[in-house]
């Protein structure tokens, strides 16, 4: 089976000295009553040949309805989630509305087996969150992020 890769954006900003990132909580009905690690940055996979910026970028405007933001980008590197999806998480310094978000959707089979074909909300909810929450919130793998973003950004 071949290697599956994703990108996405993390977003952050400092609020009074706090620094945040703003995180989706994965939408369609397996993360549904999930929230401790039910949260990612916004990602989706993409296929060989595509810059995985490019796709973060692709992505972020695929699952939030919402212009990737502009500004210095800052590499977060790669790790490795325990389906065996590497995932490349790039961060960039902005303020984001999460009202504002209209999410993307996909289809799939629900119930699982019944023919029905449901469309969901690639993700549920958008928010903010201080580094300890959000450690507590995402996905276990993508906590290494938020490491690397404390870093690399002055939090003075």
């Amino acid at each position: 089976m071949a290697q599956r890769h994703s990108a996405g954006l993390l977003l952050f900003r400092r609020t009074s000295g706090t620094l945040e990132v703003l995180l989706a909580h994965m939408g369609g009905p397996f993360w549904a009553r999930r929230d401790a690690g039910g949260w990612s940055l916004p990602k989706g996979e993409y296929a060989d040949g595509e810059a995985p910026l490019a796709a973060a970028r692709r992505e972020f405007v695929e699952e939030l309805g919402l212009a990737a933001p502009d500004g210095e980008v800052l590499e977060l590197g790669t790790v490795r989630q325990s389906g065996g999806k590497v995932v490349t998480a790039f961060a960039i310094e902005a303020d984001l509305d999460p009202e504002a978000v209209v999410p993307g959707t996909f289809e799939m089979e629900w119930p699982r087996g019944s023919g029905r074909l449901q469309r969901f909300p690639e993700v549920d909810r958008v928010a903010w969150f201080d580094l300890t929450t959000a450690d507590e919130k995402l996905v276990v793998a993508q906590r290494e992020f938020l490491r690397r973003l404390e870093e690399r950004v002055d939090t003075r």
